[in-house]
């Protein structure tokens, strides 16, 4: 069907409309602590199509250095129909889509949790997202509290590509108006109870032309600290890729908002932290992801300390498993400690601090421990590298 639709010449109306302050309206979105219930699901609005430019550049953008996200050639190589989505982008992207329900009105994000890539993303694959509330913790009236969700994020055919647990920090309403209603139903969330990815990859062997000498599961022994060499200063590029993954919290780029704020997160417009976590993860690829076959996921993920436009970071990993992959694929599962600092290298980060660096920042006030204020993230991920 198509519907011819004429637009005659526009004339002026806004002198003909008389002005009434009543009828001001002052929208705005996020959910407060009241307003989450456990067992609420939300099918979030919009969605992204991820096309192979935003693919590439979000890879390049984010130094991933692993073919598999950059050639078309060396996906195929090993299975994939074409060079997937990175797992990064598909993050980014899932969370993004959720802030407008989820937490556009919290204070912070406390944690990632039992994150799991299930299947591959391709160019020309449209990604929406589900949450559910899991549950809300309050702290007393008036206090902050704890909202528990999980998160889905779906293609076009409704197959899950991800899905994570995250820990929100979420002031109560008080005297504020309420926000504009999300909608909100006992609806199916297809969450999986026991994940397994689902990878289109062949027997091997592999091509080995493709990549450096030094990634492959061999390599890796539980134990072994990998001080990554290079820094990566942010600019005000963190805006624009804020709104390009669909992020829409003020505190990452409107500076009227950051500024009139309280306490650590008052200043500049402050980094949105899941792309300080894929510029950490793409200074380490070289060294640690280059011959992976698949991101499986990551669990206990952390934001200590802010960053902000101008802040430089490094990353450093510690190997804390290896085991033979299940199957009769020629692979390894490699699970590494990735530590982020901001504004000094990772050598010197490692020369002050050593093994206080690798220790989770939320204990060490209960263990009598200081915090270390140049660290700003910290995850346990899982790789699926091959020998």
């Amino acid at each position: 069907m198509s519907v011819r639709l004429p637009i005659p010449d526009q004339q002026e109306r806004a002198p003909e409309v008389p002005f009434d302050a009543d009828r001001a309206r002052f929208p705005h979105y996020g959910r407060y602590l009241e307003d989450f219930v456990p067992g609420q699901v939300f099918r979030h609005p919009r969605g992204i199509t991820v096309d192979a430019g935003l693919a590439r550049s979000f890879a390049t953008t984010f130094m991933e250095a692993n073919p598999l996200f950059l050639s078309d050639e060396f996906a195929r190589a090993v299975g994939f129909e074409r060079a997937p989505a990175s797992p990064q982008l598909v993050f980014n992207v899932v969370l993004s889509l959720g802030v407008q329900n989820d937490s556009e009105k919290a204070i912070a994000n406390l944690g990632y949790y039992q994150a799991r890539f299930l299947r591959p993303v391709y160019p020309g694959d449209t990604l929406r997202a589900l949450t559910k509330v899991v549950d809300r913790h309050e702290r007393g009236e008036g206090k902050p509290g704890i909202v528990t969700v999980q998160t889905l994020g779906q293609n076009q055919r409704g197959e899950v590509v991800l899905q994570y647990v995250r820990k929100i920090f979420v002031g109560p309403r008080g005297e504020r108006p309420e926000t504009v209603p999300a909608p909100a139903e006992k609806a199916d969330f297809p969450w999986v109870e026991d994940p397994a990815a689902e990878l289109p990859l062949t027997a091997g062997p592999y091509p080995r032309d493709w990549t450096g000498p030094s990634t492959y599961a061999g390599d890796f022994a539980v134990g072994d600290v990998i001080v990554h060499a290079n820094g990566r200063t942010v600019t005000d590029e963190h805006v624009p890729w804020t709104y390009g993954v669909t992020n829409t919290h003020p505190l990452h780029y409107d500076r009227v908002y950051s500024t009139g704020l309280s306490g650590a997160m008052s200043g500049e417009p402050i980094v949105y932290g899941g792309l300080v976590f894929a510029w950490l993860q793409g200074l380490a690829s070289r060294d640690t992801s280059e011959n992976a076959l698949w991101e499986l996921g990551f669990h206990e993920g952390y934001h200590t300390q802010p960053t902000v436009s101008g802040d430089t970071l490094a990353a450093l990993s510690r190997v804390v498993g290896v085991e033979d992959a299940p199957g009769e694929l020629d692979a390894a599962v490699v699970t590494l400690q990735l530590i982020g600092v901001k504004n000094l290298s990772a050598a010197a980060a490692l020369d002050r601090y050593g093994e206080e660096l690798f220790l989770k920042e939320t204990p060490k006030k209960k263990q009598g421990l200081e915090k270390i204020t140049d660290k700003v993230f910290e995850v346990e991920r899982r790789l699926l590298v091959r020998r």
